[in-house]
């Protein structure tokens, strides 16, 4: 019984990832065909990403006082029957608006998806380590992220693009199913509604907590230095490969292609062996590091390759580990709350790392911009984890 609720749980999450990817590609596309103008599309793709960034706070909040549950169905339901009626209303009365307003209504609610989540899955099988349960939740993830682009682009060759949205929005129906089967068989439990604060309050207070709460700091450091290497890798990959390495297109390609495999790999090996977790948060950490040290000083393209797949490789495990460790130290009344202002904190960075990449202009700049990178990343990590080894050390010390 527990394995078919797992599958259709896991299933689900695969599922409504990979309809969200389908648009994400979809709407860009269909926009930039509709006008020819780089920047409408980019502003289509701004209006999906940006509002889930911002709202993450008050959805963590709002998962505190409903439950996340009902929140993760209402979110795929939701995205299914906007994607409906974004068609009907362009069939009707066309115009763009119809389908940008789509990417900011399915950001939105996509962040909600992704919030309610965070919260159910302590909770969803308490049998189970739950760093295996994360895994399994972050390959589902994967793969939707790698077959979502893929699916979208055979829409595009053998059907219309309407035929794509509502293929979407069928897939987030079945994802919906998912979620309801799985419910049939799950032992989750101990979920009580938190709604003594206003939310004016309640924002403080988680904002408050992750500054006090012993470790959160550190995790916010560490993955905020991640994801601005990260962020100025994905930034500069393209100019790099083509440009510094002269690569082909195909070649870029394949190496996206490659960092979804090892991605996947190394996912698939932490769900099914039990790895003591400060030894994967410090493997993890300090590979995305060398793989830094590897795409800024590599004279080769096979060094870059090889930085480039440590870096996307050990991204996912680290974010493992940082939900191993905050799971175990967040109030269960505080979790959402707390959760979401860790996201917003966490990812704040990617915007600033492709800031700094827009102000450099020549090869050698970006390849010291990413060192640069690389080095901060490396001081924060020695340390944090240095910092929480004193911290054991002396256990008073982190008492709130």
């Amino acid at each position: 019984m527990a394995s078919r609720g797992a599958s259709s749980f896991f299933g689900s999450l695969f599922l409504a990832r990979l309809a969200d990817q389908v648009l994400l590609i979809l709407v860009p596309l269909v926009v930039y065909q509709q006008t020819r103008n780089v920047g409408w599309s980019g502003l289509a793709f701004m209006l999906e990403t940006l509002p889930r960034y911002l709202m993450f706070p008050l959805f963590g909040i709002l998962c505190d006082r409903v439950s996340p549950v009902k929140l993760l169905r209402i979110s795929q339901r939701s995205r299914a029957i906007i994607s409906l009626v974004s068609i009907a209303c362009f069939m009707v009365w066309g115009g763009l608006g119809w389908l940008i307003g789509l990417s900011a209504v399915c950001g939105v609610l996509t962040g909600l998806g992704f919030v309610a989540r965070e919260v159910v899955l302590p909770q969803a099988f308490p049998e189970q380590p739950y760093q295996q349960v994360a895994s399994s939740a972050q390959l589902a993830d994967q793969l939707g992220m790698v077959l979502g682009p893929l699916l979208a682009a055979g829409l595009l060759k053998w059907w219309s693009w309407q035929g794509g949205f509502m293929v979407a929005s069928a897939i987030f129906l079945l994802a919906d199913f998912g979620a309801g089967h799985w419910l049939r068989y799950s032992q989750m439990s101990g979920w009580q509604p938190n709604e003594r604060e206003p939310w004016g309050q309640a924002l403080l207070r988680a904002f408050v907590l992750v500054w006090r709460l012993p470790g959160l700091p550190r995790l916010v450091g560490q993955a905020a230095a991640i994801n601005l290497l990260l962020g100025g890798v994905l930034a500069t990959s393209a100019a790099l490969v083509t440009g510094f390495y002269l690569r082909s297109e195909a070649s870029y390609a394949t190496l996206q292609a490659w960092a979804a495999a090892v991605t996947v790999m190394t996912l698939l090996l932490i769900a099914r062996v039990s790895v003591p977790q400060r030894l994967l948060g410090i493997l993890s950490y300090f590979s995305i590091m060398a793989g830094g040290l590897l795409v800024a000083l590599s004279p080769t393209y096979l060094g870059y390759w090889l930085g480039y797949l440590l870096i996307t490789g050990f991204d996912k495990s680290y974010s493992i580990y940082m939900r191993s460790e905050r799971q175990q130290v967040i109030p269960a009344g505080d979790f959402g709350k707390v959760t979401g202002a860790m996201i917003l904190f966490n990812n704040l960075s990617q915007p600033l790392a492709g800031a700094s990449v827009g102000l450099v202009h020549s090869m050698a700049q970006t390849r010291s911009l990413l060192l640069g990178m690389a080095l901060f990343m490396g001081a924060v990590g020695v340390l944090s984890f240095w910092g929480r080894r004193q911290g054991r050390v002396n256990p008073a010390s982190q008492r709130c």
